[in-house]
């Protein structure tokens, strides 16, 4: 295999490509994915696996495939039968138990200028809580707490976004709440979901593509292709090093593919198409999980005329010191306008920090007050 694949050799590599890379492949000269010898390196602990070994024998969809009953903690479908089943293990992978980190996101226009948006991301997974049982999840119907602080620019900092995950949002639809720094108020916000826009995201993203796929499946149709090997996004430990600036990263029309790397890896192909009498902006969207993590590496989306629009990719890697599978940083790349937003930067911020310790108690209306009050 060529040891990078470009437009001119691309003929020879088709076939191992998302129709989202040969589409960029085919729109930038400058675009190329370095493809380097495969290595397995996603791992998670043993409790995991214990308790997808588990999950096999009593995870079952309800809600037509909208919602999950009788797992925890592990990957609930570990032998898929349909697209659902896939998209639920993608949703429910193992992430650590909480989460802190510091993060830049950048909205690069053609021409490579950006302003950086700076990020606190505070993440509970209460899926994956050592105490957590199938009726604790069930009652509760949260299977993650979320908050996000924006730091900079500082006509945005102060806001802050709270969420709470429901695992069936469709029965209950995801709770969220907003404190506005400007007019030192917490209040319920209703849109945080599907197709409205990510926050200070430049129009460049929606809040369903956070992390590659986030939220409610019950607008599309989900069809379970098969399993691939295909290049994808994999083991992305120079975009995470230290000795980068942002700058060594971001260039116009996509990032830097020095620092890129991609490896041969099977992948579960999923594809999902809008439903009759439902909407967003895009019409279809086919997905590209890993098998050994469950982890979406990349997504092609596709406009309401069918035409491929943004390519999503999940630029990953193991962090050891949580025995997880992660990004380092989210890209989505806008083929009509010719822009891109990098989410995830931390190069120059402190890293992902897996050792905090939160409760749900840290992911409420009140807490979220008093937070925006400091």
């Amino acid at each position: 295999m060529s040891p990078s694949l470009t437009s001119a050799n691309l003929g020879q590599h088709q076939a191992r490509l998302a129709a989202g890379h040969v589409a960029v492949l085919q729109a930038y000269p400058t675009y190329k994915l370095p493809v380097y010898p495969t290595h397995r390196s996603a791992s998670y602990p043993d409790r995991v696996y214990e308790a997808t070994r588990r999950n096999a024998t009593s995870a079952r969809l309800v809600a037509n495939g909208n919602g999950l009953s009788g797992a925890v903690l592990g990957i609930p479908f570990p032998l898929p039968q349909n697209g659902l089943e896939v998209v639920w293990n993608a949703l429910t992978r193992y992430r650590g138990v909480a989460a802190v980190r510091h993060i830049d996101q950048a909205a690069v226009e053609r021409g490579g200028g950006y302003q950086l948006v700076k990020f606190v991301d505070e993440f509970l997974f209460n899926y994956t809580r050592p105490d957590v049982t199938v009726k604790e999840l069930e009652d509760s119907n949260t299977l993650i707490y979320y908050k996000q602080a924006v730091v900079a620019p500082a006509r945005l900092a102060g806001n802050i976004v709270l969420a709470q995950e429901t695992m069936d949002q469709v029965k209950e639809p995801r709770r969220a709440w907003v404190y506005n720094a400007g007019r030192r108020r917490v209040t319920r916000a209703p849109n945080v979901a599907y197709d409205n826009p990510g926050t200070a995201a430049d129009g460049q993203r929606t809040t369903d593509q956070f992390d590659m796929f986030n939220g409610a499946p019950d607008r599309y149709e989900w069809t379970l292709v098969g399993k691939r090997e295909m290049i994808v996004p994999y083991n992305s430990y120079k975009l995470h090093s230290r000795q980068l600036k942002n700058s060594d990263i971001l260039k116009p029309l996509h990032p830097n593919p020095d620092l890129t790397r991609y490896e041969l890896h099977r992948v579960w192909v999923v594809d999902a198409k809008l439903k009759p009498g439902t909407s967003h902006l895009y019409s279809r969207r086919t997905f590209y999980i890993d098998e050994d993590s469950w982890q979406i590496l990349v997504a092609d989306q596709y406009d309401g005329r069918g035409q491929m629009w943004r390519v999503s990719e999940a630029h990953c890697i193991n962090y050891f010191d949580a025995q997880t599978f992660w990004s380092t940083l989210e890209v989505h790349l806008d083929l009509q306008n010719g822009r891109y937003l990098a989410v995830g930067l931390d190069n120059e911020n402190k890293m992902y920090d897996f050792s905090v310790k939160r409760t749900p108690a840290d992911f409420t209306p009140d807490s979220l007050r008093r937070e925006g009050l400091r």
